[in-house]
């Protein structure tokens, strides 16, 4: 196993450079001056102070040379300077990595609780009216956009009912609910159909057969060997969807005035304000390749069948 995990290691770092530089290629043809977001005053469009900003910066060196002195600034812990606010991008991104952090669990565990439970309960009563109702509703939560149903969440408990503020604040436990659900909701119905048809698939295998024709009890045949192989797929989904939510829910966070690493690139867009924009995206690969490893390892937890070589 030891070997695997120096062998993604190395995976990781050639996706993370990739991954960046393809976006520096990207920031690299879009038009525009990227320290006309500094532009605040005459004195900040005189083209001295633009031509010093640019030699700052470094923005009028070739592509090939930005990329490479942002390759050493980052294997050194340095992702840059805001351009904007003139300090430093991790300390800038930091807390509000926290934020999106906070959000990404509290969403995941509403995936997992809700998501699981109705999966496994669609799957022990299938055909049935309940498992109907359940493939209907997740069906249509699915082909709901994540902007609507965030919409639709905040105008009904926040405007119309008032049990949560309109406004977000990351430091108030109640506020963290709305926007957590929102991104869980589509989650979780991929989730409970994912769950339903990884649950009826193994039910019908021959080792579990065998095990009810030998008499073993049906809770310990579920828990198991039905629910034990059944989280596996589960398992792998959720790993990615967690390195997106850790990425940056943009839309919700957005919604709901969220000050986490979504609504800072929603900014930084507008701004173009390439440092944060590729600060971002560094985060968000890092973090996703690096789920991606935990959920291959859990793999071999889970079922000692899977080897790492």
């Amino acid at each position: 196993m030891g070997r695997y995990v120096v062998r993604r290691l190395g995976q990781m770092v050639v996706v993370l450079l990739g991954a960046t530089m393809i976006l520096f290629a990207c920031l690299f043809v879009i038009p525009g001056d990227p320290v006309g977001s500094l532009a605040g005053s005459d004195k900040a469009r005189d083209p001295a102070v633009i031509a010093q900003l640019h030699q700052r910066y470094g923005l009028d060196d070739p592509l090939a040379v930005q990329y490479g002195n942002y390759i050493k600034r980052l294997v050194q812990g340095d992702m840059g300077e805001d351009f904007t606010q003139r300090r430093p991008v991790s300390e800038i991104l930091a807390p509000k990595l926290v934020n999106t952090a906070k959000l990404a669990v509290v969403a995941i565990v509403f995936d997992m609780v809700i998501g699981m439970l109705v999966g496994v309960v669609a799957a022990l009563k299938r055909y049935s009216l309940l498992d109907t109702v359940v493939t209907l509703a997740t069906t249509i939560v699915v082909g709901f956009p994540t902007f609507v149903i965030g919409m639709l969440l905040l105008n009904t408990f926040a405007v119309q009912l008032k049990w949560v503020p309109v406004i977000g604040d990351p430091g108030d436990p109640k506020q963290i609910i709305l926007p957590a659900l929102t991104l869980a909701l589509v989650d979780a119905a991929l989730v409970a159909r994912l769950t339903r048809g990884t649950m009826l698939e193994i039910l019908r295998a021959d080792y579990v057969k065998t095990a009810v024709a030998k008499g073993v009890p049906r809770r310990q045949v579920l828990l198991k060997h039905v629910l034990r192989n059944s989280v596996i797929p589960v398992i792998t989904y959720i790993g990615i969807s967690f390195g997106t939510l850790l990425g940056g829910a943009l839309i919700t966070e957005v919604i709901f005035n969220w000050d986490g690493v979504g609504m800072a690139m929603n900014t930084a867009v507008q701004q173009q304000n390439n440092p944060i924009i590729i600060g971002v995206a560094t985060w968000g690969v890092l973090i996703f390749v690096l789920l991606n490893l935990l959920v291959d390892l859990l793999y071999a937890v889970l079922d000692p069948r899977i080897r790492l070589g």
